[in-house]
């Protein structure tokens, strides 16, 4: 069994093929830019949710579900490289960033979670999955993430570079499913997201992480009050920076305005694009909110 369904991209353009031809790291074709996004609409529709639901919905969640709409409608940005060839995933995965506290005083740590087939889930899937993940993650209760970060620990700090390599080879470029040796299968998916929001930040770039093979990363910026223009006047209103990096090797300009074309429609027109929220059975959000409670 493999580590990753892939299937290879045989109509691959020469642009791409001197792309990858001109950079050899996944470091170094990184392509940054910045979108920012009317709120308005979202915020009213997370806080409904929230309140029909019982679910602590953030926009997190919401991102993780445009994002993999976004790669559904323009599959070959959801890619890996092999031997300086393009394999196309046959699964959305999309990663959060989590972070840990346990570590004592002071002390932080970064671990994440991986929901898959987020393009076919309602946010109510995606959140109740997330959450579970993350608190399995949180309370080290995952023994593929616990094994791997005991193993790192480990690690003297000479061969930390040599290791990354070695196991992004054999997971990625030769595919193997490395389980049996502690490692994770597909962990990162295929796009990572981080709320930089959280830290008070409108604006931050998260470099490309060459071992995971991911080549789009998102970092969310804080939800503030801003000018904006309706109908020729300027008012005060909800936006949103959401910042992206990307692996310049197999994603340009025009993967790049899907997404944004899809991250603006889906969150400037929530209550057509997302769960419907009349929909919702009654009890189910009673039973909801008294879980959460």
């Amino acid at each position: 069994m493999p580590n990753l369904e892939l299937v290879a991209k045989t109509d691959v353009s020469s642009f791409r093929k001197i792309a990858i031809g001109t950079w050899h790291e996944g470091g170094d074709p990184s392509v940054y830019g910045t979108m920012e996004v009317n709120m308005d609409e979202a915020m009213r529709y997370l806080a409904e949710f929230r309140a029909r639901t019982g679910r602590r919905l953030t926009i997190s969640h919401m991102m993780a579900k445009v994002a993999a709409m976004a790669l559904k409608e323009v599959p070959d940005a959801n890619a890996v490289l092999r031997f300086n060839r393009i394999y196309l995933r046959k699964r959305i995965g999309i990663f959060f960033q989590v972070v840990m506290t346990d570590e004592g005083a002071g002390k932080t740590d970064l671990s994440g979670a991986t929901v898959y087939d987020v393009e076919r889930k309602s946010l109510l899937e995606i959140f109740d999955e997330f959450n579970a993940k993350v608190e399995k993650v949180r309370k080290r209760q995952d023994p593929a993430l616990e094994s791997t970060r005991q193993m790192f620990l480990g690690v003297p700090y000479f061969m930390l570079n040599r290791l990354l390599k070695i196991v992004s080879f054999f997971s990625y470029t030769l595919n193997l499913d490395l389980r049996w040796a502690g490692i994770p299968s597909d962990p990162f998916g295929s796009m990572m997201i981080t709320n930089v929001g959280s830290l008070g930040l409108d604006t931050a770039y998260v470099p490309l992480v060459p071992y995971s093979r991911v080549p789009i990363l998102l970092a969310l910026g804080s939800v503030r009050d801003s000018p904006v223009v309706r109908d020729g006047k300027v008012v005060v209103g909800k936006t949103m920076k959401v910042n992206a990096t990307f692996d310049h090797r197999f994603i340009d300009g025009f993967h790049a305005s899907v997404l944004s074309r899809v991250v603006r429609d889906w969150f400037e027109h929530p209550y057509e694009r997302f769960d419907n929220l009349d929909q919702m059975p009654a009890a189910a959000s009673k039973r909801a909110a008294a879980a959460a409670g």
